[in-house]
């Protein structure tokens, strides 16, 4: 959980400099939030790679022992009409104070209201939960009846 506040500002900056591709380290949780916010429509693609870039041609290396600290996820940012897709990312729970919501709480914050001491989506915002089932957006946690972690908001 400590390394995904590191992801957040890291690709908060990477569009705000305009980057087109940028890389995070490969874990699980990393994985399943950056499928979810390409689905969402914040990142046009994900791929695996390492230190030296994307693997070549769509192949995937294994993972091994021997090569697991050297395995990165590179995401390509979004931008549209020359304006950034992702602007601003915002983590919600934190190792020391974890927020779970369940379905009612998710629907009044997509709503726009105040839950626990979170504030509730505003227009274009995107939040996305961790559940058992993976990690799905505020909206598709909800069509599913699915609560979970709080991990962060996107816009």
């Amino acid at each position: 959980m400590p390394q995904l506040h590191h992801v957040c500002s890291h690709l908060q900056n990477a569009s705000m400099a305009r980057q087109a591709i940028t890389s995070i380290p490969s874990t699980r949780l990393n994985l399943r939030l950056a499928l979810a916010l390409q689905t969402a429509g914040f990142l046009s693609s994900v791929q695996m790679g390492d230190f030296s870039g994307p693997d070549p041609d769509g192949s995937t290396v294994p993972v091994t022992p021997a090569n697991v600290s050297t395995r990165r996820l590179w995401l390509g940012m979004k931008y549209l009409d020359n304006q950034r897709v992702l602007t601003k990312c915002q983590l919600l729970s934190r190792g020391n104070r974890r927020v779970y919501l369940n379905v009612p709480e998710i629907e009044a914050m997509v709503k726009g209201h105040r839950i626990q001491t979170i504030a509730g989506l505003g227009m274009g915002e995107c939040m996305f939960i961790g559940t058992s089932r993976g990690v799905f957006e505020a909206r598709d946690a909800i069509r599913r009846k699915l609560g979970g972690e709080a991990i962060c908001r996107v816009r």
